[in-house]
């Protein structure tokens, strides 16, 4: 009997890449999401636990802010799609086919920021109600 395995691997780039720090970012929320506030009501200290729990879920929401603007400012710059725009012959010629790695790349360096950037916002939507019922009930 032979044995097999199977990997893979998720994301783009390597261990302690900015994937890493997305990947980190959102446990941080889903977990955040899955607190409840009246659970933090019951038995001695509950104004503490809110409050700490408050205090969390908006430093959770302020990192996520920042990486959301980090990840916004990689869709900028030029249109990696303005190839287009070139003449046939320049995109047929051996300077246009040198550019298609470098275009290539950028647009996957945009949809990898576009997904990240998607999950984080969601992520951040659902955890707002939470923050703001703690902030009602401190």
């Amino acid at each position: 009997m032979s044995e097999r395995s199977l990997s893979s691997t998720v994301g783009v780039g390597a261990p302690g890449t900015s994937h890493d720090v997305d990947e980190a970012l959102s446990t941080r929320l889903r977990d955040l999401a899955l607190v409840e506030i009246d659970a933090l009501l019951a038995g001695d200290g509950t104004q503490e636990l809110i409050a700490a729990f408050a205090d969390d879920v908006a430093d959770a929401l302020r990192e996520a802010r920042t990486r959301i603007a980090a990840l916004r400012s990689q869709l900028g710059g030029a249109d990696p799609l303005s190839v287009l725009e070139a003449a046939p012959h320049q995109r047929a010629s051996d300077a246009g086919a040198a550019g298609v790695d470098r275009i290539r790349a950028r647009l996957a360096t945009q949809a990898e920021a576009s997904r990240a950037m998607a999950r984080l916002t969601d992520l951040a939507a659902g955890l707002i109600p939470k923050l703001f019922e703690a902030d009602r009930r401190r």
